[in-house]
């Protein structure tokens, strides 16, 4: 049975990250392609209370270090139960962020050292690498808005601004240095845009 493909999706906050999921979803499935949606920080029962610790803004404040081994901490379980068990079983895996977000959010918005994440990296994931990645790009103000619309604010969305610019520069920055791998789709432009950008590099990536 040949190996299913993982595919990831990334931007910062207010990006249209769930809507384009299931859009993606449904056009997969359309190819019948077998397909599992999850996210990152969680995936496994486990995963999700580190999910809770890491955007409860009301809870301790949680060190630039210890945010970091959360994630990573999540990330492990995550493969282990749910992403490398499907995978094996030729079903594609279609998930919402992953390493990409922590070179973003904890090497960019934290000021971290990507060698340090990259240590990590290599750590928890072994040679395991998204097939794709679809990054999903739009000026931070227009993001911002689109979140505040959606109610509380959790803890990484409460930051200032020039965390969440920074965060955007890195997603830039990744896609600079991996362009087989990222592509990045601009989501300030009508929905049927994104949608056929989307199905233009899925299309091209499927065959």
């Amino acid at each position: 049975m040949p190996r299913g493909k993982f595919i990831t999706l990334e931007g910062g906050e207010g990006v249209g990250k769930t809507t384009n999921l299931i859009f993606i979803e449904n056009y997969l499935k359309l190819h019948d392609i077998p397909v599992i949606i999850t996210r990152e920080p969680g995936g496994t029962a486990l995963a999700e209370k580190l999910r809770q610790l890491l955007l409860d803004k009301n809870s301790e404040i949680i060190s630039e270090n210890a945010e970091l081994l959360l994630v990573f901490a999540a990330r492990a379980q995550h493969i282990k139960h749910v992403i490398e068990p499907a995978l094996t079983t030729g079903v594609w895996v279609l998930c919402d962020r992953f390493t990409d977000a922590t070179f973003a959010y904890q090497g960019g918005g934290r000021n971290m050292k990507n060698s340090t994440i990259e240590w990590l990296e290599n750590l928890v994931q072994g040679s395991l690498r998204p097939d794709l990645t679809l990054l999903l790009d739009a000026p931070v103000e227009i993001g911002l808005e689109r979140a505040k619309s959606r109610g509380i604010l959790d803890r990484f969305e409460s930051e200032k601004i020039q965390f969440f610019e920074q965060v955007r520069r890195a997603y830039l920055l990744q896609a600079e240095l991996h362009p087989s791998r990222i592509k990045v789709i601009k989501t300030n432009q009508p929905l049927i845009d994104v949608e056929n950008e989307l199905i233009n590099v899925i299309g091209n990536f499927i065959r």
